[in-house]
């Protein structure tokens, strides 16, 4: 039986907007609430080194108001290993991270970082956090991860949805074909498979319907897409897309 499909909202767009300007609005934590209310199965934040979104007050307010799970992205760093250790979200995804790069360009480099990815992650999962790497869909990856213990893996899936943005459907499908063929291995491998980066209304049904994924992380599209409908519709089209792509 094909397990239901999750929708987690990643709100660090809506702590773009309010940066940009400063002071408090849009609030990040009001946000987190309307995507529970339109469905949403859990909120992803990224607190970046350089923290040019989403801040450690933001952390902070949400550990205290949110219902729904976190999912804390963050680079595999001391200070950031510290962070989660003090607030113990449910779950963590370890992501690269290059101060140049406007938004996570690809998966972590697992396999050449084993033993140290192993050490960093050991105990973020004795402090109960779920423990996810955010991964290409590269089969030395998801061995890689499943060889350090992590239990999710998210696939990364933005070259796939640039393929499709880009008119590119030989490549658009090429990718699609890698990310179904990595979305079996890592479940044969024991790992929970998670996907995102990129998507949106248009490109979420093939992904929603790979039955390995169980898990989808989706923010810039939806923000932007607040923008003109509000975001409770956003999500709750989304949501409406996802299932009927599921089932």
């Amino acid at each position: 039986m094909t397990p239901p499909l999750r929708l987690g909202v990643n709100i660090d767009h809506v702590a773009t907007v309010r940066n940009a300007r400063g002071g408090d609005l849009p609030d990040p934590v009001r946000a987190a609430r309307i995507a529970e209310a339109a469905g949403a199965d859990g909120i992803t934040a990224h607190l970046r080194e350089d923290r040019r979104h989403i801040s450690d007050a933001d952390i902070e307010a949400l550990m205290d108001a949110l219902t729904l799970p976190l999912n804390f992205e963050m680079a595999a760093t001391d200070e950031m290993q510290a962070i989660a250790l003090r607030h113990k979200p449910h779950a963590v995804c370890i992501v690269p991270e290059r101060r140049d790069e406007r938004t996570t360009e690809g998966g972590l480099e697992v396999a050449r970082e084993e033993n140290r990815l192993a050490h960093f992650i050991a105990p973020l999962a004795e402090a109960g956090c779920r423990v996810s790497i955010f991964i290409a869909a590269d089969p030395r990856q998801i061995e890689a991860a499943a060889r350090i213990g992590a239990a999710v893996v998210e696939l990364h899936t933005g070259a796939y949805c640039d393929a499709f943005a880009e008119g590119r459907m030989d490549d658009h499908a090429e990718e699609l074909a890698k990310l179904t063929e990595m979305a079996v291995l890592a479940d044969e491998l024991g790992l929970e498979v998670h996907a995102g980066h990129g998507l949106t209304y248009d490109t979420v049904p093939p992904i929603a319907a790979l039955p390995q994924v169980v898990e989808l992380n989706i923010g810039h599209f939806l923000i932007g897409e607040a923008i003109f409908k509000g975001l409770e519709p956003a999500i709750k089209e989304m949501r409406t897309v996802m299932d009927g792509a599921r089932a």
